[in-house]
């Protein structure tokens, strides 16, 4: 009774996550493993490997377990037959306690199983700190295995946090994208329309389908890592005795392990709270399991707090948040650096500054460092590679804390710049503080004759990408919506037809470029419509002067996307008996095909279809005779291959499609070198 008053005389001036009364305890018997302090007490079953107990302020957070539910667990989808979740195989477990180099108890505990088959070897860490109410969290897979050098793709890596407990009422992105959880009567009344999509306009009345839209799918919920930071779930009290609220946040608070760079998204909260650590959703690189694979994850730090009644979801996560950053804990990390694999200390990392003479007219830059050699969207290539990022002030200064001693390919872009600056062997190494000092000029192929979008290397400012949905308070972007709400046929029944000059990019053109539109994965157009080649084929039209082409030697039509889904999908995987594995995309001008660009197989994206309008970046520049341009009305068309679909064992649209991040045409006087295109 004591304690309670406590809690509640400290929950009257700010957050429980802030007041710690008593220190780390940490115990084992037959069946469990016990690490708690004075706020959190949490427990690991020794049968399943999961942890199926988090109690906060005495309120219990996972619920009560049922099968899958009420735990927080890893699991993969790694080994020759898709999913395995270890824990109950061979599993064995060790207890950690100790004081860290502030003078602050900590307790852990390790899980490790081994898929017998194979030998990969599957482990998970959480530890607890006095003082914190949130559990440090590392993952690690190993194999080593001679007799089978090769396993297979790591396509699934992930925690789990998965309550079986009515208390949670919300579920939040980010600062912008949250909304209620779907009710029982919702989810009890809702209708397939996509694989992890539904419909539930059935229930009218329910808070979600008030608030946010009439279908929920989990990547609605989905983000982009660049500048992701906290995301999770809210109690708002109204299933709580007291009404006092509650968060369950997944702190990014380092990204340096994970894969893709600023570009990676993934879902991340649908009524479980994930770390999804290695996926291919959106059809990103995921790395290939070989003798000799071993990689820990993380630290992610999964944080829980308790406000008072009525306080707001953002004030619990803007709480979760601070945490958000790489050199927090770095004391404590470096403590437990004995027991965790793999971890790279602060002795072997280092402060890596930047200085870049930027493009006059960028904006929003970015600083990448990853796997050298390689763009930062495949580096998986290299499993002991790390990954980091930073904005780049006006100066043209950035600076990141923490890197990891190494040599890195650095790459750097901003919106309104085509291209980007790109280059390899920056070496980072320890001792002192890294300065790289580049000038970077905005790459130009001649005279611009007109663009089309802004480079961002997104396809969210056409129709129906960034623009809020006007029909729900919470205001959601239109992507994240399930994308056949959209009907093309309707928004553009003669087709796309873009003049240059006098066409609204947000209007005039989709975010979507489809190969077919309806059919199979569509509810709400269920034949598909191929129209007369006013889907596949899109037409820009601009006028030009006689000048602006007459004795110039070379024209450049830059093509950047946002994403393409290839018959490969998010696979990656080469298919032979699909014939759009790797895709044929064609540009005409003026009645001349161009020679196709062929996006292959490995760069394919399964993009809006899973409510997003970043995935994985591809470009080409088509060059060609300006005597193919002509005095006054010219058409450039952009063409997919009519009706080209591929075999979706998942509820998914069979289209082929492709989604623009910007387009540019250039003439130029003379021959420019250096880039493969179209003639």
């Amino acid at each position: 009774m004591l304690l309670r008053i406590l809690y509640h005389s400290c929950l009257t001036l700010l957050s429980l996550s802030r007041c710690a009364y008593a220190k780390v305890v940490a115990t084992e018997n037959g069946t469990a493993l016990v690490i708690q302090n004075d706020r959190l007490s949490t427990r690991v079953d020794k049968a399943s490997g999961a942890m199926d107990r988090i109690f906060l302020d005495g309120q219990n957070l996972l619920g009560t377990r049922s099968g899958a539910t009420g735990i927080f667990n890893l699991d993969c989808y790694c080994i020759p037959t898709g999913f395995w979740t270890p824990g109950s195989t061979q599993p064995t477990y060790e207890l950690y306690a100790g004081t860290d180099s502030t003078g602050t108890q900590y307790a852990g505990i390790k899980m490790s199983d081994t898929y017998t088959p194979t030998g990969q070897i599957l482990e998970q860490y959480w530890f607890l700190r006095d003082g914190e109410t949130g559990l440090h969290v590392f993952s690690r897979i190993a194999y080593y295995n001679e007799t089978t050098p090769f396993l297979r793709n790591l396509q699934e890596f992930r925690t789990l946090f998965r309550p079986n407990s009515s208390i949670w009422t919300h579920l939040a992105t980010n600062g912008v994208q949250y909304a209620p959880l779907p009710s029982k009567e919702a989810v009890n009344n809702q209708v397939v329309v996509q694989d992890a999509t539904w419909y539930l306009g059935n229930t009218p009345d329910d808070p979600y389908v008030q608030q946010e839209a009439d279908y929920f799918t989990k990547y609605t919920f989905q983000d982009t890592w660049r500048s992701h930071d906290v995301h999770g779930m809210y109690a708002d009290g109204s299933q709580i005795t007291d009404n006092s609220t509650f968060g369950a946040w997944m702190v990014m608070n380092t990204k340096e392990t994970y894969f893709g760079g600023p570009l990676h998204s993934d879902l991340i909260v649908d009524g479980i709270v994930y770390d999804y650590i290695v996926s291919n959703h959106h059809g990103d690189q995921t790395p290939n399991i070989t003798n000799g694979f071993d990689r820990t994850f993380g630290p992610q730090f999964y944080y829980f707090n308790h406000f008072p009644a009525g306080t707001d979801l953002q004030v619990l996560r803007e709480d979760a948040v601070k945490f958000a950053n790489p050199e927090w804990n770095a004391e404590f990390y470096d403590s437990i650096a004995e027991h965790v694999p793999n971890y790279v200390t602060s002795k072997e990392r280092t402060t890596w500054n930047l200085q870049v003479d930027l493009p006059e007219t960028a904006k929003n830059p970015i600083a990448v460092l990853a796997q050298n050699g390689v763009d930062f969207q495949d580096n998986v290539l290299d499993t002991k590679a790390y990954q980091y990022w930073a904005e780049i002030d006006e100066g043209g200064h950035a600076s990141i804390p923490r890197v990891k001693a190494g040599t890195y390919r650095l790459t750097i872009y901003a919106d309104g710049i085509f291209g980007q600056y790109i280059q390899d062997d920056v070496n980072v190494s320890t001792g002192k503080v890294v300065t790289t000092q580049v000038k970077w000029a905005e790459e130009s192929q001649g005279e611009e004759i007109f663009r089309i979008g802004t480079p961002d290397k997104s396809s969210g400012e056409y129709r129906h990408g960034y623009e809020p949905d006007p029909t729900h308070p919470r205001h959601p972007e239109q992507y994240r919506i399930y994308w056949a709400v959209y009907d093309f046929v309707d928004d553009f029944p003669d087709g796309v037809t873009f003049k240059v000059g006098e066409s609204d990019v947000a209007k005039d053109l989709n975010y979507v470029h489809w190969s077919v539109f309806g059919g199979y994965a569509n509810s709400l157009r269920s034949e598909p419509y191929y129209g007369n080649g006013n889907v596949n084929n899109w037409t820009i039209v601009f006028d030009l002067e006689k000048s602006q082409f007459y004795q110039k030697q070379q024209a450049t039509f830059t093509v950047q996307l946002a994403g393409a889904k290839t018959a490969a999908g998010n696979t990656d995987v080469f298919n032979a008996s699909e014939p759009h594995s790797n895709l044929a995309y064609i540009v005409n001008i003026n009645g001349k095909d161009l020679a196709p660009w062929i996006i292959p197989y490995d760069q394919s994206s399964s993009c809006a279809a899973r409510s997003a309008v970043i995935c994985y970046n591809v470009a080409n520049k088509f060059t060609f005779d300006p005597a193919l341009l002509k005095e006054g009305e010219n058409k450039i068309v952009l063409s997919l291959p009519f009706n080209a679909t591929d075999y979706e064992s998942a509820v998914l649209p069979p289209s082929i499609y492709v989604q623009y991040d910007a387009l540019r045409l250039e003439v130029s006087s003379a021959k420019k070198r250096g880039y493969k295109g179209a003639t």
